[in-house]
C-alpha cells in the first residue's frame, strides 16, 4: 500500500512541475498536496515547525519571484503596465494556442500586442519589451524551478 500513497505524493510533485510550462496549474498547491498527503498517509509528525516555516518562506519567494521576474523582465526593456497585462494575458493562453512553442510565443506576442494596442509604441520598440517579457519568464521559470525542486529535497530530508 506505501507503493501506492507514495506514487500520489510524487505525482502531485510532478505536477507542480508542469505548472512551470502550464502556469494555469497552480504548481505551489501541488508541492503543498504532496505534503498533506504524506501527513495522511504516514504521519506529520516528521514536519517540525522549523519544516513549516521554511516552506511557507519558499511560498512566498515563489510568489514574489513570479511577479518580479515578469515586471522586471518588461520595465527592464521599457514596457509599461499594458505590456505586463499583455505578456500574463500571453502565457495563460499561448501553450493552449499553440501547444509546446506557445509557452514562449505567449508573453513574447502579449506584451508586443499590449503595447502596440494600448500605448500606440513603435513596433520595434514593442518587440523590444516583448523580448523583456520573455527573458522575464524564463527567468522565472529556472528561479520557481529551483525553489520547487528545494522545498521537495527539504521534504524528503525531513521524512
Amino acid at each position: 500500500m506505501d507503493f501506492v500513497f507514495w506514487t500520489f505524493i510524487i505525482l502531485s510533485f510532478v505536477i507542480a512541475f508542469a505548472g512551470l510550462i502550464y502556469p494555469i496549474i497552480p504548481s505551489v498547491l501541488f508541492i503543498l498536496l504532496g505534503f498533506i498527503l504524506y501527513g495522511l498517509f504516514f504521519t506529520f509528525a516528521d514536519f517540525s515547525w522549523l519544516f513549516w516555516t521554511i516552506q511557507i518562506l519558499f511560498i512566498l519567494l515563489l510568489f514574489g519571484a513570479d511577479y518580479a521576474a515578469n515586471l522586471f523582465g518588461v520595465k527592464k526593456f521599457g514596457g509599461s503596465k499594458a505590456g505586463i497585462w499583455g505578456s500574463t494575458i500571453g502565457l495563460l493562453v499561448g501553450p493552449f494556442i499553440i501547444p509546446v512553442i506557445g509557452i514562449l510565443i505567449g508573453p513574447l506576442a502579449g506584451a508586443v500586442i499590449g503595447e502596440l494596442l494600448i500605448n500606440r509604441t513603435p513596433f520595434k520598440q514593442a518587440l523590444k519589451i516583448g523580448f523583456g517579457s520573455l527573458v522575464g519568464f524564463i527567468t522565472s521559470v529556472i528561479t520557481k524551478g529551483t525553489i520547487q525542486a528545494v522545498m521537495i529535497i527539504i521534504f524528503f530530508l525531513y521524512v
